[in-house]
């Protein structure tokens, strides 16, 4: 790559969006393309919108803006787009309120509302995110300002626009001294949203209220030319570089608000409900800008409890953004982290970050009353998988039995931190998921913000991601051990399916080699479904189920297999490993494998290394830990 040929071709792309004119000149713009004119609210919508939006089997609706970088966090998401953004975009009174990300610490909250900044800067830089204001303001305002109000109605009627806002002090002194009150002739330009050179985004961050100024907010007077100008009500005489300033027709971060100091935030309740903020000795300043906010749940509720909060409580809508709750997702979460540091180099055995991810889940879940819905459970259940006695009905009823389930657990940072102390200390180019789990106990004993009572219940959790692990090992060698496992388990399944269809239609079968008449193999039928707990009440219903998916498929004009049903395959799985397991328990353990065993361990660490993403040195601690597991 030839860097400095690749800047060279950026500064042209950037010079490019560059577009300079008159106001008269943006007039026509606007004609041509209304949305130019549309407001921080409606701006930040369609960008989202733009990236992308996928309509889910359930109903529910994914956001592509989101998604390749915040994970588990759908519904949380959908609410924010939907109930904030989307009504804000269409000028309902919620643009009037703050918006403000409530929820525990490693949340996702700082990744939403850094996305929406970076995405601003990029949504500026397109067609459809084009924002012009008037060259040489401070505020980057809205050039519409300048149509004198009485005008408004007409302009508004053949543009196809609303005009809201009104001309600045230091714009409207320009007007007269500079431009004579030719309105036509005020020069206005393209400008692009950016964080680092404080264009249309700000970030407030509150500090010890004895020495920070409101001037941090609104501006302050510029003292050394008072003497120039002689009057600090005169505008050329105030510096308007405060972050309601400087964030106008984009996007203001206001970091932990609630642990600003009062004064600060009594300038934000006429900016919320009329846009508009007092600075200096003039007269109030319009701002169109998107202003977000986050807090953690105990400061919130603290907030609330105070009763001189209320006017500020009535202009705040909170979105709760609760930690992720399905394993999968909470995976990718540490694969981003892990791949983002230094190293991303080492190999993580697979399953190593599931181990990892059941443990953070469990600790983030909530009882439930309902009969049969333990953890565990629960767990399966958020994570797509098919559990019995469960339908999606339920999925939801156990969603809403805790309104705050996910505010609490065990964060994914403590989790990365624990996964780098075990990557560091063994100093190894592998690691797997004992490693991970051995690191995350120890870690209890140096957490200091939890009870003896949550340490027990957290290594409790342990020791259930040990078990489902466990588990995941066995089924890993004892498929790597199935030669040519699809077409055994095809067999099988075509062997299962022959048998299911005659005693549906209580037909008898022909033997494939003699051609007798026999009756169905009941007792093949029932190791198989008996390996996901079918009973013999059940089985019927079951095979049932199969033949009404297999015509279902029929119809449709697709293949049905054994990988299409996924409690059939698990079954089919089970059933195969099940016949196996004494197979590999002699190959796994032997201390001095015999030539023909050697063969076998060596064909069986080949196939995990190239199908299965291990590498040699977790691929043989694999084939060992399940030998021992397998010897117990």
């Amino acid at each position: 790559m030839d860097i400095l040929r690749r800047i060279s071709e950026h500064r042209t792309r950037e010079e490019k969006l560059a577009w300079k004119g008159t106001f008269a000149e943006y007039l026509e713009l606007v004609r041509k393309n209304p949305t130019i004119a549309q407001t921080a609210h409606s701006r930040v919508y369609n960008m989202i919108r733009n990236a992308g939006i996928e309509e889910n089997e359930d109903g529910s609706r994914s956001y592509t803006f989101f998604s390749r970088e915040i994970y588990g966090l759908d519904r949380a998401v959908e609410r924010l787009v939907e109930e904030y953004f989307h009504s804000a975009a269409r000028r309902l009174d919620v643009r009037k309120r703050i918006l403000l990300l409530m929820g525990p610490v490693s949340g996702g909250k700082s990744t939403i509302v850094t996305m929406l900044k970076r995405g601003l800067e990029d949504y500026s830089r397109t067609d459809d995110g084009a924002v012009y204001a008037l060259d040489g303001c401070p505020m980057q305002e809205e050039p519409l300002h300048l149509v004198p109000r009485e005008l408004r109605p007409e302009v508004e009627a053949e543009l196809g626009i609303k005009i809201e806002g009104e001309l600045t002090p230091y714009n409207r002194m320009r007007l007269e001294t500079e431009y004579g009150g030719r309105i036509e002739d005020f020069p206005v330009r393209r400008i692009l949203f950016s964080e680092a050179e404080r264009i249309g985004i700000g970030t407030f961050s509150p500090s010890d209220p004895k020495s920070q100024d409101i001037a941090d907010l609104t501006g302050s007077i510029d003292f050394a030319t008072i003497t120039k100008y002689g009057s600090e009500s005169d505008p050329r005489a105030y510096r308007f570089d405060g972050e309601l300033n400087k964030a106008n027709r984009g996007l203001m971060e206001f970091q932990e608000m609630l642990k600003c100091d009062e004064k600060f935030l009594w300038h934000l309740l006429s900016l919320t409900q009329e846009g508009n903020f007092k600075a200096g000795r003039f007269a109030l300043i319009s701002a169109d800008e998107l202003i977000v906010a986050h807090t953690n749940e105990s400061e919130y509720k603290s907030f609330i409890a105070n009763k001189k909060n209320e006017a500020l409580q009535s202009r705040i809508i909170v979105m709760p953004v609760p930690y992720n709750l399905k394993v999968s997702d909470e995976e990718k979460i540490y694969s981003k982290l892990i791949g983002q540091s230094d190293l991303g180099h080492v190999h993580i055995a697979p399953h190593a970050f599931r181990a990892a991810a059941i443990f953070s889940i469990l600790t983030r879940l909530k009882e439930s009353k309902k009969q049969g819905a333990d953890l565990l459970k629960k767990m399966r259940l958020y994570d797509g998988e098919s559990v019995e006695g469960f339908k999606g009905a339920d999925i939801e009823e156990l969603r809403t039995e805790h309104s705050d389930e996910g505010m609490s657990g065990i964060d994914p940072r403590y989790v990365i931190n624990r996964i780098s102390s075990a990557l560091i200390r063994r100093d190894t180019e592998c690691i797997n998921a004992l490693d991970i789990l051995r690191a995350l106990k120890e870690g209890l004993d140096q957490h200091a913000s939890i009870t003896k009572e949550q340490r027990d219940r957290y290594l409790n959790f342990i020791s259930v991601a040990r078990k489902e692990y466990d588990e995941l090992a066995k089924k890993e060698v004892q498929k790597a051990f199935v030669y040519s496992f699809e077409e055994s388990a095809k067999t099988m399944m075509d062997n299962y399916l022959d048998n299911v269809e005659s005693f549906c239609n209580m037909q008898k079968m022909r033997d494939p080699v003699t051609g007798e008449e026999m009756d169905p193999d009941e007792r093949l039928m029932r190791s198989i479904e008996e390996q996901i707990g079918i009973s013999e009440n059940a089985k019927r219903a079951f095979r049932e189920e199969i033949l009404i998916r297999i015509s279902a498929y029929a119809r449709k004009g697709k293949r049905f297999d054994y990988s299409t049903h996924d409690r059939l395959r698990e079954a089919i799985e089970k059933k195969l490993f099940a016949d196996l397991k004494d197979v590999v328990k002699i190959t796994t353990s032997s201390k001095t494998p015999d030539e023909t065993q050697l063969k076998k361990i060596n064909e069986v660490t080949k196939r995990l290394i190239d199908e299965h993403g291990y590498c040699p040195i977790c691929a043989n601690e694999l084939l060992r830990y399940v030998g021992s597991l397998l010897n117990r």
